[in-house]
C-alpha cells in the first residue's frame, strides 16, 4: 500500500512538472528509479524503447509500465491517472480564461521561459540514455563503448535521414531484426 501512495504522489509530481511531452517525463522517471530503487537505467532505456513503440503517448505508457511492475493492475491505474490528472485539472482550468489571456505579454513570456526549460529536461535524459545504451559501463572509458549499438544507431540514422518518408515502425523492426540476428 505504502507503494501505490508513492506512485501516486510521483506520478502527480511528473504530470505536473514535465512540461513538453513524454520525453520530458523522462528526468523524472529517472529520479523515481534512484530514489526507490523501482528501476535502473537500463530497466528506463527498455520502458522507452517500449513506450516509444506502442500506441499511446509516450509518458502515459512509461507511467502505466512502471505502475503495473510496482503494484500490479491497480499501480498501473493509478500511476496513469495521477500522470493525467494534472493535465486535465490545467487544462480546465486554462480553457476557461485562454481567450482572455493568450494575448497577454506575461502569458507569452511564460511559455517562452518554459522552452528552455523543456529543451533541459530532454537533453539530460538524452545523455543519460546515451550513457546506459553506448558504454557498458558508466564511464567514457574506450574499452566500455558497445560498438554494436553505435553501429545500430547510425545505421538508423542515416537510414532514416536518406528515407524521411519511411515509417518508424519500419525503423523499429529493422533494429529488432538486427538486435535478433546479432545477439545485441
Amino acid at each position: 500500500m505504502n507503494e501505490l501512495f508513492y506512485l501516486i504522489i510521483e506520478f502527480f509530481k511528473t504530470g505536473l512538472f514535465a512540461v513538453g511531452g513524454g520525453l520530458a517525463t523522462v528526468p523524472f522517471l529517472y529520479e523515481i528509479g534512484e530514489k526507490y530503487g523501482w528501476f535502473t537505467i537500463d530497466t528506463l532505456s527498455m520502458m522507452i524503447a517500449v513506450s516509444e513503440s506502442t500506441p499511446g503517448p509516450m509518458g502515459v505508457n512509461m507511467a502505466t509500465y512502471v505502475g503495473y511492475d510496482i503494484a500490479g493492475i491497480v499501480g498501473a491505474l493509478a500511476a496513469t491517472l495521477s500522470l493525467v490528472a494534472p493535465s486535465i485539472i490545467v487544462i480546465s482550468i486554462i480553457a476557461v480564461y485562454l481567450q482572455r489571456f493568450k494575448k497577454a505579454k506575461i502569458v507569452q513570456a511564460i511559455f517562452n521561459g518554459l522552452k528552455p526549460a523543456v529543451v533541459a529536461f530532454i537533453a539530460s535524459a538524452t545523455i543519460s540514455l546515451f550513457m546506459s545504451v553506448f558504454f557498458t559501463e558508466q564511464s567514457f572509458a574506450f574499452e566500455f563503448i558497445n560498438w554494436k549499438s553505435i553501429a545500430l544507431f547510425c545505421f538508423l540514422y542515416f537510414v532514416s535521414l536518406k528515407y524521411k518518408n519511411l515509417h518508424p515502425i519500419i525503423l523499429i523492426i529493422i533494429s529488432l531484426m538486427i538486435g535478433i540476428i546479432f545477439r545485441f
